[in-house]
Formats: C-alpha cells, structure tokens, sequence
C-alpha cells in the first residue's frame, strides 16, 4: 500500500474517530440530559407519590372523623328521639290526667253547687225555724227581744197582762242561772 494511501486510510479514520468522538460526545450529551431528565421525573414522581399519600392520608383521616361525627350524630338522634318519645308519653299521661281532673272538678263543681243550694234551703228553713221559735218564745214568755244588743247584754221588752215591763240584762256580771231564774220569774204559771 502506497504511503498516500495510507495516509488516506489514516487520515479517514481520524475523521470517522473524530466524528465518532464528536458523537459520543454528543450522545453523552444526550445521555447526561436524558438522566437529568429521568431524575427530574423521579423527583417529580417521588414528589407526587409523597403528595398523594399525604392526600389519601388526609383524606382517610377525615373519612374517619366524618364517620365517627356521623356515629356522633346518630346517637345523639337516637337519644333525641328516646326522649321525645319519653316527652309524647309524658304529654299522653298528663293529657289524661288533665282531663281526669278536669271531670273531678267538674263533679266537684256540682256537688259544690248542690251543697250551696242544699244550704240555702237548710238557711230558708233555719229562719223559718227561728222566727217559728222567737214567736212560740214570745207566746210562752211574752218577751220581745231587741236582736242588736251589744255583746255581753240581753235588752227586750216583757208584756205581761197589764203591763209592759223593760229587760236589760248584763251577761258577763250575773251566771247563767241567775239570769235563767230572772227570766222565768216573768212566765206566768197560770195557763
């Protein structure tokens, strides 16, 4: 082979190395800008898998404080229907016992108006019986008595057979027999 040649060989080869060179340097380029971008990416992915695990984190957290709320809630309607249940059945009870003293008193009410009826019959017979005795008193004593006398004193007229005679009496100084004895001294034996 001529040195010319050879050269030519040569020289082709050191272009085809250089351009191989330039390529692996480019391809390098191209690698290091691929692994930075994969790593970009992993970042990102590791990022995002950390952010969604925080989120689903979160968000079974508060799954769980709305369920155990929602528990919360259900007891407290449940209790709060118990106990307006307990309230209907004590309305029910009071309600009856309402209307069973409403009759009560309604019965009460009538008896109570019979009773008032019944004492002013007993009252009209009392005074039919009071002035039938005050008038037997007076034909059997002809004493008249004076009805609003101080207390403690009997005042009242005697009309004997001629004449008419003035009583006073005072209570609190003489007993009950002596003023008994007093007064019968008035009534005539003779009949």
């Amino acid at each position: 082979m001529s040195l010319d040649k050879w050269f030519q060989d040569l020289k082709e080869t050191g272009e085809t190395l250089v351009h191989v060179i330039k390529n692996c340097k480019t391809e390098h380029d191209l690698l290091r800008a691929m692994r930075e971008r994969h790593q970009l990416l992993f970042d990102r992915h590791t990022s995002t898998r950390k952010t969604t695990s925080q989120l689903l984190n979160d968000l079974m957290q508060a799954e769980e404080r709305v369920g155990q709320r929602l528990l919360g809630l259900q007891g407290e309607k449940s209790d709060a229907a118990r106990g307006l249940e307990a309230l209907e059945q004590d309305l029910q009870r009071s309600v009856a016992k309402n209307q069973t003293m409403e009759a009560e008193l309604q019965f009460l009410q009538r008896e109570l108006e019979s009773l008032r009826s019944s004492e002013q019959e007993i009252q009209a017979l009392q005074d039919e019986v009071d002035e039938d005795t005050t008038e037997l008193y007076y034909k059997v004593t002809k004493i008249k008595w004076e009805m609003d006398t101080e207390p403690g004193t009997l005042k009242g007229v005697h009309y004997g057979e001629d004449l008419a005679s003035p009583i006073t009496v005072d209570t609190t100084s003489q007993s009950k027999c002596a003023i008994s004895d007093y007064l019968w001294s008035f009534v005539s034996t003779e009949w």
